[in-house]
């Protein structure tokens, strides 16, 4: 391709040449050796000029001498085999590519520098200190126990399960930023839920009329709120309907209520407080949470004539000139779990959460098992291989392949 090898780690501005020897382009070549690369290998970076038949006639050429295109995320997968990084910055790779806020940008860096690895390979150091300790009094039951060694032991146990509610905490908001949450707006017709959903994303992405029934679909939309993906679904207003297909899309509107992570109850503060708003509130699953949302307050206000909500707080709005949606903002961050004051936030994934929990789990089954010892050393060895298992210390060959066949191609 370049005649010679050029220099590791320098910049060589050469001809790539076809199998006669004419130039197909011309760029910049760097020679990264092995294991001072991305991947820990050789690597070869040519940079020519971005047009597609160029660009197809350099890869061809590389193909031609014996190179092959890469599988989907293979050069992260070969730096992670080849010890560049753990699992947990890999997989940040594919977040930071995938980022669509600010925020979710800096976390996903802030994962691949090992902010999110140094803390679980601290917990980790910490039980094996531990599990030592613990070993130490199941290979040597004859020599009593020292009060000391008891003491150490209790201590540690805090110490790990102290840093490791507070690592959970992070990757919560780590996931948050990654995967949004998902709020529907919810209530009979024409209290505007479309009229709603339009504020919050900026532009007209519902149709907005007084006839009831106008929604009949779930409509989707994403927004950010100070970098905080939200994924808003407008549905069906919820009522007894003889018309078909309006009763399809209110059927679809309460299976996405079943799925949602919180829901905005929204109410018309203009036409006062009803029975069927009534029914729409008791209907509601108790294990999402909810926001009661009052709209349309810059019109005539009626009377709460509905004792159900008369202690309820809710939150007061008009769609139409914008009042309290500031204010909702605030609301809805802090519903779905955002802590603005969180600092050093890093990417997590949900099999990141699900190992955190496990590994939770087995410290808490420990504290109860101090009495025998041998469960209280197993439940501390499992909780290390949950906590291992993000890292990718241990993992299994089928998970490596599910993480990385979600990357880009190549990268």
């Amino acid at each position: 391709m370049l005649g010679k090898l050029p220099a590791a780690r320098h910049v060589a501005y050469s001809n790539f040449l076809d199998q006669n020897g004419d130039t197909l382009d011309r760029g910049i070549a760097l020679f990264f050796s092995a294991p001072h690369s991305y991947t820990g290998e050789d690597v070869l970076e040519l940079q020519g000029h971005g047009g597609y038949a160029v660009l197809q006639l350099v890869l061809q050429r590389c193909l031609n001498l014996g190179a092959r295109l890469a599988q989907p995320g293979e050069f992260t997968k070969r730096a992670f085999l080849n010890g560049k990084l753990d699992l947990a910055q890999a997989e940040s790779v594919a977040d930071l590519i995938d980022a669509h806020t600010t925020e979710a940008a800096r976390s996903a860096m802030r994962s691949l520098c090992g902010n999110f690895s140094e803390a679980i390979h601290s917990m980790v150091n910490e039980l094996i200190h531990l599990r030592t300790l613990v070993e130490g009094m199941l290979d040597f039951p004859e020599e009593p126990i020292d009060s000391l060694d008891m003491a150490r032991r209790d201590e540690l146990l805090n110490n790990v399960r102290s840093k490791l509610q507070q690592t959970l905490k992070t990757a919560k908001q780590g996931s948050l930023l990654r995967e949004g949450a998902y709020v529907v707006i919810a209530g009979r017709p024409n209290v505007g839920k479309s009229s709603l959903l339009n504020c919050l994303a900026g532009d007209e992405v519902a149709l907005v009329s007084n006839i009831p029934g106008t929604t009949r679909d779930v409509v989707h939309q994403e927004i950010q709120i100070r970098g905080v993906p939200l994924h808003i679904l407008d549905t069906a207003g919820l009522r007894e309907s003889d018309d078909a297909i309006e009763n399809m899309g209110i059927a679809r509107a309460h299976q996405t209520i079943r799925r949602a992570d919180l829901v905005l109850l929204l109410l018309d503060a203009s036409g006062g407080l009803t029975a069927e708003d009534e029914i729409i509130f008791s209907g509601l699953p108790i294990n999402i949470p909810r926001i009661l949302v009052l709209n349309k307050t810059d019109l005539p206000t009626l009377e709460n004539s509905s004792g159900m909500f008369a202690d309820i707080p809710m939150l007061r709005i008009s769609a139409k000139t914008g009042a309290g949606i500031e204010l909702l903002h605030d609301r809805l961050l802090e519903a779905v779990g955002w802590h603005a004051q969180e600092s050093g936030v890093f990417m997590a994934r949900e099999r990141h959460i699900r190992a955190l929990d496990l590994a939770q789990a087995h410290l808490g089954q420990a504290q109860t098992e101090q009495g025998r010892i041998e469960l209280f050393a197993e439940e501390l060895r499992l909780a290390q291989r949950a906590l291992e298992e993000i890292t990718g210390e241990f993992t299994a060959d089928d998970l490596l392949g599910e993480i990385f066949s979600r990357f880009c191609i190549g990268k």
